[in-house]
């Protein structure tokens, strides 16, 4: 009977790694659906979508004391994964507001991954929003400068662009522009506003974040 009960256990193991590598980041999507099922989610919230710089950034709603913030990022995650669980982070939540911060893991994926092709992503997240939220505030926070991933500067601006210029011409949507404001005078990369992992920010990068990106809240 052990023996039996270790294969199952052996077995069970087995089924959730294949259902993990067939769904990536499931685990965090299972997380958000047993948080809600625990307490009803805020009403009309602006919703935080996108990958770890939102997700590292859990004291979020102390930065805007003024709005109630839902984050439902993801660390990790690119483009295609926010329109793989859309229904799951996005319109379960009915938001006032849709923030995106997403874009940057993508143009880590390899050479083939250009900046067209973030805008294309981007694009297809965007369209698919406004199939359901036609008329919903949608905000798109450039893609940061990152020091572990300074090799992908030009691409990273050349997308950040082009979102730009996507934005742009769309109705009750806006482009933050946080990348210049972490370089230094010489347009080196501002070192101090990250962790030692040289990716992820700590509280003064968060503090650059918060003073751009609060105008451009809904009250």
């Amino acid at each position: 009977m052990k023996f039996i009960q270790q294969k199952f256990l052996v077995l069970l193991f087995a089924i959730c790694i294949i259902q993990s590598n067939a769904q990536p980041f499931i685990n965090e999507i299972n997380a958000f659906r047993k948080t809600d099922s625990i307490n009803t989610p805020i009403k009309k919230p602006i919703l935080f979508i996108g990958s770890s710089s939102f997700t590292n950034w859990k004291d979020v709603s102390v930065y805007f004391p003024k709005h109630t913030i839902l984050n439902r990022g993801f660390g990790g995650s690119s483009l295609p994964h926010l329109i793989t669980y859309a229904e799951d982070i996005i319109f379960k939540y009915n938001p006032k507001q849709i923030v995106i911060y997403c874009g940057e893991n993508d143009l880590s994926g390899g050479p083939q991954i250009t900046s067209e092709v973030v805008l294309e992503r981007f694009t297809e997240l965007f369209k698919l929003i406004r199939s359901r939220y036609p008329k919903v505030p949608i905000a798109y926070i450039s893609m940061k400068p990152s020091p572990s991933r300074e090799k992908l500067l030009n691409v990273m601006q050349e997308g950040n662009e082009k979102i730009k210029k996507f934005i742009q011409v769309q109705k009750k949507s806006v482009y933050i522009n946080v990348y210049s404001s972490m370089l230094n005078q010489d347009g080196s990369i501002m070192t101090d506003i990250f962790l030692s992992d040289k990716l992820h920010m700590n509280k003064k990068g968060y503090e650059i974040w918060q003073k751009i990106i609060e105008p451009y809240l809904v009250k």
